[in-house]
């Protein structure tokens, strides 16, 4: 164990992530599964990026949302998996406490920027779908980036809080955290100081960018499903359904995971369970929004025909 001395106590540089080291056996198959998810996310949102850049038709303020979240997902990913990856190859699970510190402040700012981006997507199919009447003049370009810049800046912003007191507190033993990132709960348990503050802080940074977020897009898909249920004909509620289907699915695959991870109490018997549900909206959620957004998006999937399409044609 890595440390220096501080008087009476030992102050820790360096923590283990011990992550799926239970597993010794299966390293080299986990290490080739989360390589191919990597791949596979980072293409796949990589991919609707360009689309919605380089394709008129979804040049909307659904879709520039869609294309902030397939950024964030890139970077989301790209702050966990990496990492996780080199551990799982060479076996060094080690990490400095500064590197730990920074981890979780990219995993946390971007977890935040996704709990609000998630909840201006549902704003916005609100607008749509409720008050069309409204929409063109409510969701105009500055109003979008707006929207976007706010979830991006309001997320790092208060991460940083949480961040900046996790860089003040003290480490004296032991070292090993039961996850494969740095997060912050793990993080307090491990400190020297009375993790009574720190929990407040914890609670009220996730009330705030998690619960409140939450309970505005419910509450505006309560709103979407009560109009949806009032058109008068069949083929109408299924055009205004499908258009944000895809963001429910993903909305409820995110949050579901997410509550259940964080809001239930942390003890032996659930660890293992929660460390599963971690994995599924840090790790596969990123994966499969993608697939969602395109195999049931019509528009999404014409984009992509028709980029296929000039791309054969401009090998040939």
């Amino acid at each position: 164990m890595a440390a220096t001395e501080q008087g009476n106590q030992t102050s820790i540089t360096e923590f283990i992530l011990l992550g799926f080291g239970t597993l010794p056996k299966q390293q080299i198959l986990l290490f080739l599964l989360f390589l191919v998810i990597y791949i596979a996310t980072m293409a796949g949102n990589v991919l609707i990026m360009v689309l919605v850049v380089t394709d008129q038709h979804l040049r909307t303020p659904m879709y520039f949302f869609l294309g902030n979240l397939s950024c964030l997902e890139t970077c989301y990913t790209s702050t966990i998996l990496p990492r996780l990856l080199a551990s799982l190859l060479t076996g060094d699970r080690t990490i400095s406490v500064s590197e730990c510190i920074t981890q979780y402040y990219f995993f946390s700012s971007l977890l935040a920027t996704e709990c609000l981006l998630l909840s201006v997507m549902s704003y916005d199919r609100y607008l749509a779908i409720v008050k069309p009447l409204h929409y063109a003049a409510r969701m105009s370009v500055t109003s979008c980036l707006q929207l976007a810049g706010g979830s991006w800046v309001g997320g790092f912003l208060a991460s940083s809080i949480s961040a900046l007191s996790i860089s003040q507190l003290t480490f004296c033993g032991p070292n090993g955290i039961d996850h494969f990132l740095c997060d912050f709960i793990p993080l307090i348990k491990l400190s020297c100081n009375d993790p009574r503050l720190m929990e407040i802080l914890a609670f009220t940074l996730c009330f705030i960018l998690s619960l409140v977020p939450f309970l505005l897009t419910v509450m505006s898909y309560i709103s979407i499903i009560v109009t949806i249920l009032r058109i008068p004909s069949t083929t109408g509620r299924q055009k205004a359904f499908s258009t944000c289907s895809s963001h429910l699915i993903v909305v409820s695959i995110y949050y579901g995971t997410l509550i259940i991870a964080y809001m239930f109490p942390t003890d032996y018997t659930l660890r293992d369970i929660k460390k599963v549900l971690s994995v599924v909206y840090t790790v596969l959620t990123p994966l499969v929004n993608p697939l969602i957004y395109t195999l049931r998006n019509k528009e999404v999937k014409g984009a992509l025909r028709k980029a296929c399409r000039k791309f054969m044609l401009g090998q040939w």
